[in-house]
């Protein structure tokens, strides 16, 4: 009998259900590696079928959609959300809906928004593409990006969760060295889901600082320039990053 293809932590990447299922490099993701590392420092082991590892795989296999919008190529193949209705919003920011999501360029261009002045930004999303945000930091984090459940307060309809997210810089970062340290953020969501657990509406709060400090922590690589100069990291504003 031939073997069936999976993922332990996320649905909507192999079997019937994703038969017709159209992926943008040709096949579905593989996330062997950044299981690996999730699997050797998460810090909670959730029971199958509870709450908390429901809502851990509903974390990833959103993540593998929307945060990663690389993967599917077609609207209709999004299964965690009915794209007509969902909004997206991080840290009490103007939601956005799927299309102006796509026109950001997803990944993390739509989870890194700021208000920032340009002069201030670490990371612009701005001036980043789908492509070129994917890039950065897959380069910088060849092992993956690895999140977890830490606590679930509330369930459906509306459910309240605190996550943690971290993976190691062992790769470069717009200019910068690696430095081999973990780098990682702690925080809250809320989703909203209907009586199915599609998801409705997303909502992220967290410290981006927390995340971007830890990547321009190395020196700079020679001949390069950041684009906020040579900001000292014990300045204020770097926890605003």
């Amino acid at each position: 009998m031939a073997e069936v293809k999976g993922d332990k932590y996320r649905d909507h990447i192999y079997g019937e259900g994703e038969a017709t299922t159209v992926w943008k490099h040709g096949a579905p993701p593989n996330y062997d590696v950044v299981n690996k590392l999730f699997e050797e420092e998460r810090t909670h082991v959730w029971e199958k079928g509870t709450l908390e590892e429901r809502v851990q795989r509903m974390l990833k296999t959103y993540e593998m959609e929307m945060m990663e919008i690389v993967h599917k190529a077609r609207i209709q193949d999004y299964k965690t959300i009915d794209p007509d209705g969902f909004t997206f919003s991080v840290n009490g920011r103007a939601p956005l809906n799927f299309k102006q999501i796509a026109e950001i360029g997803g990944s993390y261009n739509f989870f890194l928004q700021t208000s920032l002045p340009d002069k201030l930004k670490v990371y612009d999303p701005n001036k980043e593409t789908q492509q070129s945000s994917h890039e950065k930091f897959t380069t910088a984090f060849p092992r993956g990006f690895a999140i977890e459940i830490l606590h679930v307060y509330s369930g459906p309809p509306n459910i309240v969760y605190k996550f943690r997210h971290w993976a190691y810089m062992e790769g470069p970062f717009k200019g910068h060295a690696p430095t081999g340290k973990k780098v990682e953020f702690y925080g809250m969501a809320h989703f909203e889901v209907d009586e199915t657990w599609k998801i409705k509406k997303v909502e992220f709060f967290f410290d981006r600082g927390e995340l971007l400090s830890g990547l321009v922590e190395g020196p700079l690589l020679e001949g390069t320039k950041t684009e906020i100069g040579s900001t000292s990291m014990s300045c204020p504003v770097m926890k605003q990053i």
